[in-house]
């Protein structure tokens, strides 16, 4: 399957996630995303160097920015259980806009066609590195990494393109 490209219409799947009352959620990605305009951006796995001290970050710190530019919700998409996704959401204190999914099955990542087999490093099917503009299920920008990199999906890159 062909990677999510700028024209398409996101698949719809169900991620699941921790509310604040600390109850697990099962949610629908067109539900979150239909009428919205918004950022789905994908990392590799939950406590991860690059993932934990950049991408996620990058996004926590420029909410504002991005929420100033019309962007309504910021989504983080894992290949993670929601349970490490519970936990990798406390290690960010001040974030109060990033919503952490789980995609445990990488269901959803594989309907995005942005899957990344890295079992020869231990760590099985996770998600290419990425960042999507959404608008009304509609991807407007389609940020995506090769291998390892981290040029193109951070949120400064959004940012100019908004």
């Amino acid at each position: 399957m062909a990677p999510i490209a700028v024209g398409d219409k996101i698949p719809d799947g169900t991620l699941a996630y921790f509310d604040a009352e600390n109850q697990l959620q099962q949610v629908s990605v067109h539900y979150l995303a239909a009428g919205k305009k918004l950022i789905i951006f994908g990392v590799p796995g939950a406590f991860t160097p690059t993932c934990s001290t950049k991408h996620v970050p990058g996004f926590i710190e420029h909410a504002e920015a991005l929420k100033a530019k019309g962007v309504d919700d910021i989504l983080l998409l894992s290949v993670n259980d929601p349970f490490v996704m519970r936990e990798w959401t406390k290690t960010f204190p001040d974030n109060k806009h990033v919503k952490f999914l789980a995609d445990g099955a990488a269901s959803y990542t594989h309907a995005l066609g942005l899957e990344l087999d890295l079992s020869e490093k231990g760590l099985g099917t996770r998600s290419r590195r990425f960042a999507l503009l959404v608008d009304d299920l509609k991807v407007k920008v389609a940020n995506v990494e090769s291998g390892g990199e981290f040029t193109v999906s951070s949120a400064e890159e959004i940012l100019k393109a908004l």
